[in-house]
């Protein structure tokens, strides 16, 4: 048995996993796990369970909090670990075989001592990394552990990839860190190294004008947000390029070794360890970091990665949700695509008060539709187009904890207050509203006439709409020129016009749909002496399997779609396996029980009831049709047809 920690706390028995559930006895666990094979007071133990204000009898619940978590090992068959009582505290014994921390820095100790072998020093990085599972404790409900013990392991971490990228650039690997480095330059916006190396990379393949545009534009954002220049070494390399120097094998600023100062600068001007949280996942899988501090957390703060998906190339690709906060809304790189939709909402949030409002002007504009469509990355452009009129700031607000339980409506009020502050009397604020889950989480923000509100949500959210008015963006799959337009951005113009058709190919094959073009464009970069003939072919073969990337299985569109029907309630799950594996009928497409009047019925299957139907397309998991009134999406389809499959064969094991 081994303890999963560099993820959601979870117990694996070889390829099994059981994620546990969140609870008191789990934070324990997780509190005894971090200082494993030390002595843990009883007093921080209290602290981390139930935070600064612990109840009367908080010693004799730690003991039966205890005694729960040794009844939780002996029902998962956890055998040579036990919680030791010794003076003052308890202690769990444990070794780089039964937790993964421990095997991560066994790993990272490995690799340093390679430094004189690069090769090897690179593999046994990455074989470290790829014990990070996902967002780090999310199933764990603890204010003072994520404040006080992710950060620091979040900075181990951020210190393993800076050195990878250190070690590929050197090995002249330049193409292979591409992809790595766009990625974690859109999550730290602020980590000015990440930014480096990038531009190295860029140059050192070719693209002097990209180079020089992303020195622009981390330029740019160190002035906008931070008020800072960029970094004397920076500001060198951009010279470098500007006289054509050729940088080598060993060009830019490397760091010399794993265990080199990272050097963050966070949006909020933090540095250090306290100044990132929840990092996670393999090279190339960062988790997406915010650009300011939650106003509800004490220093030293942390900074919440958020349940915001990973924007690039103005696609977001969604990732497993992380923990709740406010801050600046973050620039998104390269947007692409959704040029009407984005002056349409740029229009409105912008237009003049009617004639008769007095010069009061609430907005409201929702952008809906399917997980992984585009919703954060649309409205965080749209906020940086208007950010001129709305000179009292634009915060990103995240609407779900770490768990994808919605946040209250009470606590993110207080937290967009405290962000504001006392403002600038009569100018106005814009407030994107991201992941929102229902209704009654938004009504009492709009209660300002100084607020504009974008919502994004995978649900309708009709009834916001009748009781507060506004306007809806519902998205959809992008359109063949928008797709081929991504393909330029991500893959560049020379790699897509080599073979346009091919290119269309792929995009059809990736369903149009902005997320998985994102994944497959990310393979591609990894890959870049495979023909985009070939990628039709290999991709063809299986789309499923093939829209992931195998360092990061967070990012694969299989596992953005469980996580929307892990949503769901259990029942509307069922009958949405149902309907994406049963005949078009079931939809009101075709046949018999086709038209609106028909929906959901069919021969042999039994009917689905108009009002299921209609939840579903709320979610964002039916489209319009044609044909007939619904249609699922071909991507969505075939992962419902694989679940069950998985499913089936393993009743059959049974």
């Amino acid at each position: 048995m081994r303890f999963q920690l560099l993820g959601p706390l979870a117990l694996a028995d070889g390829p099994d996993v059981v994620v546990l559930q969140p609870s008191k006895p789990v934070i324990l666990l997780a509190a005894l796990l971090l200082h494993a094979n030390s002595t843990v007071s009883a007093e921080y133990l209290q602290r981390a369970v139930w935070g600064e204000d612990q109840p009367a009898t908080a010693r004799a619940a730690l003991q039966t909090c205890v005694l729960r978590l040794r009844r939780l090992f002996t029902k998962h068959g956890v055998t040579g670990t036990s919680i030791e009582a010794v003076p003052g505290g308890y202690r769990i014994t444990a070794g780089p075989p039964t937790l993964d921390l421990l095997g991560f820095r066994d790993q990272v100790r490995r690799a340093t001592a390679l430094a004189g072998d690069p090769e090897a020093e690179l593999y046994t990085l990455k074989d470290a990394l790829s014990l990070w599972q996902g967002s780090l404790l999310a199933n764990v409900r603890s204010d003072v552990l994520h404040r006080d013990e992710v950060p620091r392991l979040s900075e181990e971490r951020l210190r393993a990839v800076e050195r990878v990228c250190d070690l590929l650039l050197g090995l002249g690997r330049c193409g292979e860190a591409l992809v790595d480095l766009w990625t974690a330059t859109r999550v730290y916006p602020g980590h000015e190294r990440f930014h480096e190396q990038l531009i190295e990379a860029l140059y050192r393949t070719g693209r002097q004008s990209q180079a020089l545009a992303e020195y622009r534009r981390v330029k740019g954002f160190l002035l906008d947000e931070l008020g800072v220049d960029p970094s004397p070494s920076l500001r060198q390399l951009e010279l470098s390029i500007l006289r054509g120097e050729d940088l080598g094998a060993g060009g830019g600023s490397g760091v010399g070794g794993i265990q080199g100062a990272v050097g963050i600068r966070g949006a909020a001007g933090v540095r250090g360890a306290a100044g990132v949280r929840g990092a996670a996942g393999a090279v190339g899988a960062l988790e997406p970091a915010p650009a300011a501090l939650d106003p509800g957390s004490t220093p030293p703060a942390t900074l919440d990665p958020g349940s915001t998906p990973q924007v690039v190339q103005g696609v977001a690709v969604p990732l497993p949700a992380q923990a709740p906060g406010v801050g600046p809304v973050p620039a998104v790189p390269h947007f692409t695509g959704r040029e009407a939709e984005a002056a349409a909402m740029a229009a409105r949030l912008t237009a003049p008060p009617p004639p008769d409002a007095g010069g009061q002007r609430p907005l409201t504009v929702l952008v809906s539709g399917a997980p992984g469509i585009g919703k954060s990355a649309l409205a965080q452009h749209v906020a940086h187009l208007v950010r001129d009129s709305f000179p009292a700031g634009r915060l990103l607000v995240r609407m779900t904890r770490a768990d994808g339980h919605p946040r209250t409506a009470d606590e993110v009020a207080a937290e967009v207050a405290a962000a504001l502050g006392s403002g600038r009397a009569g100018e106005r604020a814009l407030l994107v509203l991201d992941d929102v889950v229902d209704a009654d989480q938004v009504r009492p923000l709009l209660t300002s006439p100084d607020l504009a509100v974008v919502v994004t949500s995978r649900m309708g959210l009709g009834g916001l709409i009748a009781t507060h008015g506004g306007w809806v963006h519902r998205l959809t799959a992008f359109t063949e020129a928008e797709s081929y337009a991504l393909l330029l951005a991500a893959l560049g113009t020379e790699r897509v016009e080599a073979e346009p058709r091919a290119a269309r190919q792929l995009a059809s094959l990736c369903g149009h749909f902005p997320a998985a073009l994102r994944i497959l464009t990310a393979r591609l970069l990894t890959r870049p002496g495979l023909r985009l003939g070939d990628a039709v072919e290999w991709l063809g073969d299986d789309p499923l399997a093939r829209l992931t990337l195998t360092d990061s299985p967070d990012h694969s569109v299989s596992g953005l779609f469980d996580r929307a029907l892990g949503r769901l309630d259990p029942r509307l799950s069922e009958a949405f396996l149902r309907i994406g594996t049963g005949p078009p009928e079931l939809l009101g497409g075709t046949g018999s029980a086709g038209g609106p009047e028909g929906a959901g019925r069919t021969g042999s299957h039994p009917p689905v009831p108009e009002d299921v139907l209609e939840q579903l397309a709320d979610a964002g998991l039916l489209e319009d049709g044609p044909p007939g009134p619904y249609r699922i999406h071909d991507l969505l389809r075939a992962h419902l047809r694989r679940t069950v499959r998985i499913r089936n064969r393993r009743t059959e094991k049974v």
